[in-house]
């Protein structure tokens, strides 16, 4: 009788004790439900906020004593814009239109080694760089920009301007980060490609008046560096082994000469040399034409009418053609209130198209032709470096009429 009646109170007292425990669950629950309510917006995992904003709502709120100092430059200030977490040498070619010509060499070229790159070919090693070099204004970074296009690949890029710097150091340092950068693209799943243009510009020697400085042996030293270890490229100040994802090396050039010998050696660089071919440079006139109602037919005689002009020549042809137009609207509106129009006018100045047909193309072709003569045949470089040749019957300043006399 006794034992039943210590069981009873024991049960009863766990049902109290229980009822005591939900009891505290619940306002607990309810106090949560309150708190929720209030900084939800702040607890962990459902915070969507931009802190470096919240730093600046907080501007004044606090004592300056925990902010820092005064001014623009406490701590009450944000530290980053929204721009800069976005990559400044990330590009991509969505503005590029279709109806373009591509070099099916160049194209085969580009996706060969940068499929290479990305392939574990057995006990091959695959160089790491493509140099693809050639003559000038024959439209290599715009095959290439092509390419990439065709690919889907939206490279880093690098200038030659880049590669070089007041503070030592600094482009070997920069060279570094884009290739990781590009590394860190191709580690989140999607193909990318370190894409630099005119690199002799930038760390050859042109001559013996070009100044071989610390940045250029840097930068030589340091794709070098790059080419034999692709997958442990660290920045400076870092000694630690990390493997990286493999970056596929893209550099245009017009003379791989002047670059370091050892770097463009086979191992490291796989050199091609752009010569674009005459369908190649009817494909390519065609697309600098499409717009203008040319028909190949045309194309195929001004390109044989100019047989040893680079490619860019065609392009500076067709901008020559809207002189006249240009010229009849400077005209009309005056030399002096051209300034209003242009600049502060509320529409843009809008020129309608130009009738192009062959004899027009090739009269201010040979245009550009004299104008390229003019400058072989003065040579006033040569002239005064040679030994001041001053104007008289033999010299450089007289005029065409009187010369063919």
């Amino acid at each position: 009788m006794k034992s039943s009646t210590m069981s009873g109170q024991r049960v009863g007292g766990a049902r109290v004790a229980s009822r005591a425990v939900r009891r505290a669950q619940l306002q607990v629950v309810a106090s949560s439900r309150k708190q929720a309510g209030r900084w939800r917006s702040i607890d962990a995992g459902v915070d969507a906020s931009d802190d470096q904003q919240d730093i600046t709502r907080g501007r004044q709120m606090v004592d300056d004593l925990f902010q820092g100092g005064q001014g623009m430059g406490g701590t009450h200030n944000a530290v980053l814009s929204s721009t800069d977490y976005l990559s400044a040498a990330r590009k991509t070619f969505n503005n590029i239109e279709e109806g373009f010509y591509i070099s099916p060499a160049f194209l085969d070229k580009m996706t060969i080694h940068i499929a290479k790159n990305f392939m574990d070919l057995p006990k091959i090693k695959v160089p790491l760089i493509l140099g693809i070099w050639g003559g000038k204004g024959q439209g290599k970074t715009f095959q290439c920009a092509l390419a990439y296009k065709k690919l889907g690949i939206s490279p880093i890029v690098m200038s030659a301007g880049e590669l070089e710097s007041g503070n030592a150091g600094e482009p070997a340092k920069l060279l570094r980060t884009r290739y990781r950068e590009a590394s860190d693209v191709i580690k989140k799943g999607k193909m990318c490609s370190l894409f630099i243009n005119d690199l002799d510009a930038g760390a050859g020697r042109m001559g013996d008046s070009t100044q071989y400085t610390v940045n250029n042996q840097m930068v030589n030293a340091t794709l070098m560096n790059i080419a034999d270890n692709p997958t442990n490229v660290q920045l400076p100040g870092v000694y630690k082994n990390e493997d990286i994802p493999r970056v596929p090396v893209v550099c245009t050039g017009n003379d791989f000469s002047t670059l370091y010998a050892p770097l463009i050696r086979d191992g490291r660089m796989e050199k091609y040399y752009w010569n674009p071919t005459r369908e190649d440079r009817i494909g390519v006139c065609m697309g600098i034409f499409q717009e203008d109602q040319v028909t190949r037919q045309e194309v195929e005689n001004l390109v044989d009418t100019f047989p040893g002009q680079s490619i860019d020549f065609f392009g500076a042809l067709r901008a020559r053609v809207y002189d006249d137009m240009v010229r009849k609207w400077i005209t009309e509106n005056g030399i002096e209130g051209i300034g209003a129009k242009l600049v502060n006018g509320r529409q843009k100045v809008v020129m309608p198209k130009v009738s192009m047909n062959l004899d027009v193309l090739i009269r201010y072709g040979r245009a550009l032709v004299d104008e390229q003569e003019n400058v072989k045949r003065v040579q006033l470089a040569d002239a005064y470096l040679s030994g001041a040749e001053l104007a008289g019957h033999e010299g450089s300043s007289l005029p065409e009429a009187y010369d063919r006399r």
